[in-house]
C-alpha cells in the first residue's frame, strides 16, 4: 500500500462572504491511496482559520502519513487526533478503496433510488443580493433556507421579517447562522426576535469557547440554539462529554472534515442522542470528492431534517460529481 497527496486550489465563481470575511479560494488537499492495482481517493478538506488544524506543519503531518501509510488503523487515528482534517481524507481513501468507483457508503443513496433533503443557503451580500439569492432558492423549490446573519444585524432582521410575512413557518424553515457574531446581551435580544419570526434555530450566537455565556442562553432561549464552531478542537471524549453536559444545546452541527471525520461525527450523534439533543449534518467547502463522500456518510444516518449539505456550484474549478440537486433533493447520479 502506497499514499501520495497534492494541493488544489478551489476558487469561487463568486467571491462568498462570512462572517470571517470574504472568500475568493478555497484550499484543500486530495490523498490517493494505492494497493494492488486499485486506487481509493479523499480529501483533506483544512479551512484556513477555522480548521483546528490549521498549523504550519499540516503538510508534514500528511507526508508522514503517506510514509506511514501501511500503519493499523487504530495507530494512525491516534497519531492524526489533532489532525481532524487529515483523517477524515484517510477515512474516505480507505472507503474508496475498498468500494470502488465514487462511492463510500454504498445503499440506496449511490444507487440512485433515494434523496437528500437539503437546506438552501443564502451568502452574506448586501441586501439586493441576499434577496437574490432567497427568491432563487424560493423558485427551486426549497422549503428551508440557512442564512448567515451577524454582520448587519438590522438589515438582515428586516430581511428575515419580510420572509416570514411572506411564507407561513409551515410553508418556510428558516434558520440562520450567526457564526458568533453576538455578545451575549446582543444574542438575548436576537433570540427573541427571532422567536416571535419562529425561526427555527440559530447557530452559534456567541463565539466559541463562551460555554458559561452559551450555557446560559441555552437555558433560556425562546429559540433553539445549535453548536457548530463549539465543536471543533474538541478530540477527547471526556471533553465532547463535558461540553453537552455543561452547555445543553438544543442542537449540534456535525461538519466531518472539521471534527475527525466519519468517526468523529458518529461519536458526536452518539453522545447527543443519548442526552435528547438533536444534530444534522452540514459541509465546509469541500470540493465535491469530500462532498461526495459527506452526502453518502450522510444517507447512512436516516436523520429526516434537512441537512446543511453543498451542491459543489461554488467552485469554478471543482471536481466532477455524481451529486445532482432537483429542487431541494440531492441524488446520486449513476
Amino acid at each position: 500500500m502506497t499514499a501520495e497527496y497534492f494541493r488544489y486550489l478551489l476558487e469561487f465563481k463568486r467571491p462568498s462572504g462570512t462572517s470571517r470575511g470574504v472568500l475568493y479560494e478555497k484550499e484543500t488537499f486530495i490523498l490517493h491511496i494505492d494497493s494492488n492495482g486499485k486506487r481509493g481517493t479523499g480529501e483533506c478538506a483544512v479551512f484556513r482559520e477555522l480548521s483546528f488544524d490549521d498549523r504550519p506543519d499540516y503538510e508534514e503531518k500528511l507526508q508522514w502519513l503517506c510514509e506511514n501509510i501501511q500503519q493499523e488503523y487504530e495507530y494512525l487515528k491516534k497519531e492524526l487526533k489533532d489532525f481532524p482534517s487529515i483523517w477524515f481524507g484517510y477515512e474516505q481513501a480507505i472507503l474508496n478503496l475498498k468500494h470502488g468507483g465514487n462511492i463510500y457508503f454504498p445503499g440506496e443513496f449511490t444507487e440512485g433510488d433515494k434523496p437528500i433533503v437539503i437546506n438552501g443557503l443564502i451568502w452574506m451580500g448586501d441586501i439586493g443580493y441576499m434577496e437574490e439569492q432567497i427568491q432563487d432558492k424560493l423558485d427551486q423549490g426549497f422549503h428551508c433556507i440557512k442564512l448567515k446573519i451577524g454582520v448587519d444585524w438590522k438589515s438582515e432582521y428586516e430581511i428575515l421579517k419580510k420572509l416570514r410575512q411572506k411564507f407561513s413557518k409551515e410553508m418556510l424553515e428558516l434558520r440562520v447562522d450567526a457564526n458568533g457574531g453576538f455578545s451575549k446581551d446582543e444574542a438575548k435580544i436576537v433570540l427573541q426576535q427571532l422567536a416571535e419570526l419562529q425561526i427555527h434555530s440559530i447557530e452559534q450566537p456567541v463565539k466559541a469557547g463562551n460555554w458559561d455565556d452559551m450555557a446560559e442562553l441555552c437555558a433560556e432561549t425562546p429559540t433553539p440554539i445549535a453548536l457548530d464552531e463549539e465543536l471543533i478542537g474538541i478530540v477527547d471524549l471526556d471533553k465532547k462529554i463535558n461540553l453537552l453536559d455543561s452547555v445543553k444545546p438544543q442542537y449540534i452541527i456535525l461538519k466531518p472534515s472539521l471534527i475527525g471525520g466519519f468517526s468523529g461525527s458518529d461519536e458526536w450523534i452518539s453522545l447527543a442522542q443519548e442526552r435528547n439533543i438533536d444534530w444534522w449534518i452540514t459541509s465546509a467547502l469541500e470540493s465535491n470528492i469530500g462532498l461526495n463522500a459527506i452526502a453518502q456518510y450522510t444517507f447512512t444516518k436516516k436523520n429526516p431534517m434537512p441537512q446543511g449539505l453543498g451542491t459543489g456550484s461554488l467552485f469554478i474549478n471543482n471536481f466532477e460529481s455524481n451529486l445532482d440537486l432537483k429542487g431541494e433533493l440531492l441524488y446520486f447520479k449513476i
